[in-house]
């Protein structure tokens, strides 16, 4: 099922200002929220929609990417999201400071915790993944190890002593108004209501360890070099009981192909011919992503001369389609000639028919290139 436009679940326009779109999640997730809705899926759906739309929207470059590729640029599958995978204790974790006061500051009925209590997330991990032209047209699954720090066996947690499991700790100060009561995150457990209570000798202060896990990412076809995918929950967990792990961000990585070059999801070849095979017209074999491909090159064929291969390009990772691949024909003057050969030029240079006579049907230069961009 096709996923609802992010403008459209927020209500806005793409002119939206980051302070438009903050007040617009916010309106949307008061009137959804679980506290306001107890047993609604309906309103739950709704609040997670919400949520995946504010955190692509928020972030200046998520956004800029929607806007360029849509859905396609977060989510090509097998766990990549641009919000789409957030559960509820993302969304309070990363958010419940937006609407948190709405319903008194404290806790989001049974997926916050106790007031004021937070789960942590664990930190997030990033990636380079290098890929070739035709893994980027075909779409590829990639097997990558991440070095990742997860809990140790046999750790154990218990209430943080301080704030007595709530996250924040409460003070009273007389003023001139009267006694104003203020609440500040728990500085022992951090405002995650808990605190080591046992661990093995081999983990950390915080009872994380190492280790390499196998993560395998598929990549939808189409990607672009720069563009940034995300596996959900395969980052850094986080100390606490109730703590959720991060996620390993993959950085796509385009390594340059030998001969085709792209532009978009078009791709550009030059071919270059002898002069006779220019004058006689050939047949030429030619690369594609696909594999080789055979062309045939009228006779009279003029150096600059364009030939568009519908089709043969890239897919576009927004499923709008397929590029075309542009030969650009370059015939190639010899260098050093034989005695016969320097004769037979010099003998052309009297013939007629070697006289350049473009015919007003010929493009010129510029007006080829205005052609291939447009």
């Amino acid at each position: 099922m096709a996923k609802k436009d992010y403008y459209e679940i927020l209500g806005i326009d793409k002119s939206a200002s980051p302070e438009q779109i903050k007040k617009a999640y916010r309106k949307k997730a008061v009137e959804f929220h679980p506290d306001k809705n107890p047993g609604d899926k309906a309103a739950e759906e709704k609040f997670k929609e919400a949520a995946e739309a504010y955190e692509v929207l928020s972030d200046a470059d998520k956004k800029a990417r929607y806007d360029q590729f849509g859905h396609q640029a977060f989510d090509g599958g097998g766990g990549f999201h641009g919000g789409g995978g957030m559960n509820m204790d993302d969304i309070f974790s990363q958010f419940g400071d937006i609407f948190g006061s709405a319903f008194g500051g404290g806790g989001f009925g049974g997926f916050g915790g106790g007031a004021g209590q937070r789960r942590m997330k664990g930190s997030n991990l990033r990636i380079k993944v290098k890929l070739t032209l035709e893994e980027v047209a075909n779409g590829v699954e990639k097997k990558v190890k991440v070095k990742r720090k997860i809990q140790a066996k046999g750790v154990s947690y218990k209430t943080c002593p301080t704030c007595n499991g709530a996250g924040q700790v409460m003070k009273v100060t007389n003023t001139i108004l009267g006694r104003m009561q203020t609440a500040s995150t728990c500085h022992t457990c951090g405002g995650t209501g808990q605190i080591i209570d046992g661990k093995p000798n081999h983990a950390d202060a915080q009872g994380m360890v190492m280790e390499d896990e196998t993560v395998s990412i598929k990549i939808p076809a189409g990607v672009a070099d720069g563009m940034q995918l995300k596996v959900s929950g395969k980052g850094n967990d986080a100390p606490g009981s109730n703590s959720i792990p991060g996620d390993l961000i993959v950085a796509i990585e385009e390594v340059e192909h030998e001969s085709l070059k792209r532009e978009g999801e078009n791709l550009h070849l030059d071919l270059y011919i002898s002069v006779a095979e220019a004058a006689l017209g050939t047949s030429k074999d030619i690369t594609t992503v696909g594999g080789k491909a055979r062309i045939k090159l009228e006779e009279g064929i003029q150096s600059g001369k364009i030939l568009r291969l519908k089709g043969k390009g890239l897919p576009s990772i927004n499923s709008y389609g397929t590029g075309d691949l542009l030969v650009h024909i370059n015939v190639w003057t010899p260098k050093n000639l034989t005695k016969e050969q320097r004769q037979f030029f010099e003998k052309a240079l009297t013939e007629d028919n070697f006289t350049p006579k473009p015919e007003k049907t010929e493009k010129s230069f510029f007006e080829k290139v205005k052609d291939m961009f447009s």
